[in-house]
């Protein structure tokens, strides 16, 4: 299998992240939705990332959809989400808030590359600061919730956590947020966490803006 597109994307590391955890082997492809936008297209009409080859040419697009196929291949009992119940709800409702601060964290990365300064509209991007710390003090709030459980639910490492954690490093170095000592306590102790893991080391890659010449 190939993976298309850059570590430095959340929505890519996570898929990444997921696979090394399962032990899916795949290459990678480092291709940015920038510079290389028409290789991309050659395998997702959409030029987005991440997209997954699978071995018999098959082109798998949108993180969800990839990670639903990963655990799907591996099977339940090794599946990162959990199949059902409450732990499948609150996995699901905390992936989407990770999902949504880092979407809105990309929707102001776009606003300043690929449009002109003087196109840049200020209120879209307050907006989207907005919602992005909203999603932040939830899912701090979530984890303060867990206390002593060094996971988001249940008792094991989850794709919630995995999300959480690739969202939050990409929207701390993309958008080059300060915290307060205090700021997201309990959701930056979770990063750490495993952000010390040997999978999310070997995925980590210091953001860069998309570069949009050839």
């Amino acid at each position: 299998m190939i993976l298309i597109g850059m570590f430095d994307s959340p929505f890519v590391r996570r898929v990444a992240v997921s696979m090394q955890l399962l032990g899916v082997a795949f290459e990678h492809r480092n291709w940015s939705v920038g510079k290389d936008f028409e290789l991309i297209r050659q395998h997702n009409p959409l030029g987005q990332v991440p997209t997954l080859v699978l071995n018999d040419g098959e082109a798998l697009s949108e993180s969800s959809a990839i990670l639903d196929h990963i655990d799907q291949t591996v099977g339940m009992s090794r599946a990162l989400l959990p199949q059902s119940g409450a732990a499948r709800r609150q996995a699901l409702q905390v992936m989407a808030l990770a999902v949504g601060a880092a979407e809105k964290g990309r929707a102001e990365i776009y606003e300043r590359v690929f449009r002109p300064a003087d196109k840049w509209h200020q209120p879209w991007v307050d907006r989207c600061r907005l919602q992005m710390h909203a999603a932040l003090a939830e899912l701090n709030h979530h984890c303060a919730k867990r206390g002593s459980d060094p996971w988001l639910v249940g008792d094991g490492l989850t794709q919630a956590d995995i999300t959480v954690t690739c969202a939050f490093t990409f929207l701390s170095e993309a958008q080059l947020l300060t915290f307060a000592s205090d700021s997201y306590h309990s959701l930056r102790k979770l990063v750490e966490r495993c952000e010390a893991l040997p999978e999310f080391k070997s995925t980590y890659v210091a953001w860069s803006a998309p570069a949009t010449g050839t």
